[in-house]
């Protein structure tokens, strides 16, 4: 039974299930931090409430791609040091894939470290470090379609595009977000000037 769950099979399946899912999570997580920032309220929940969500789901979102690197780093039928998933671009197993896949994973550690120590750096230095977030998740998925392709037809690939349709319809409300607000401050000024207008010609009228 224990060889069965630590064969090269089973860890295969492993590294491609959790990469799969660590794609619809950090999905997630982009989509979440976008409406957070945007201070959009999500159905049901206050809105104190989606800050907590998106951290919880990045903290999920990192457990599976601790279980992804490993599952790989541990594989014997591929040939990849803890070395290569730490130090981009030196795997001698497909370089490119491995390679994009230990830049998206230092981004995310320093993400996710100056997160934990966000009293102690200060919040203009975590905001500036949280950035890069969003460079994680195009390398991240750049390095799941080279790494598998498996992922390149069929319903996964649906899943693929799913997550980044999500992802492309966040970031492009969250950069319209602005002239949109302020669309609504203008026109809620003009109505209240309109109003004091027809205010003071009715109180002339008398």
């Amino acid at each position: 039974m224990i060889s069965a769950l630590t064969g090269s099979s089973a860890l295969w399946y492993a590294s491609r299930a959790t990469g799969v899912v660590a794609v619809v999570l950090l999905s997630l997580v982009v989509v979440l931090g976008v409406l957070v920032r945007t201070r959009v309220r999500l159905p049901g929940l206050p809105r104190f409430a989606g800050v907590a969500l998106h951290q919880r789901v990045c903290l999920i979102a990192v457990l599976f791609v601790a279980v992804h690197v490993l599952a790989a780093v541990a594989d014997s039928y591929v040939s990849i040091r803890v070395a290569a998933v730490i130090i981009p671009f030196t795997s001698a197993y497909r370089p490119l894939a491995v390679g994009l896949g230990a830049v998206a994973l230092d981004l995310g550690v320093a993400v996710v470290g100056t997160s934990l120590l966000r009293a102690r750096i200060g919040w203009k230095a975590w905001r500036a470090v949280h950035w890069l977030g969003y460079a994680i998740y195009p390398v991240a998925i750049l390095h799941a379609l080279t790494a598998a392709s498996d992922l390149r037809s069929g319903p996964l690939l649906a899943v693929v595009v799913a997550s980044l349709v999500a992802v492309a319809c966040a970031i492009g409300y969250r950069l319209l977000w602005p002239a949109t607000r302020r669309g609504a401050v203008i026109r809620t000024r003009v109505a209240a000037q309109r109003a004091r207008q027809s205010a003071g010609r009715a109180g002339a009228a008398r």
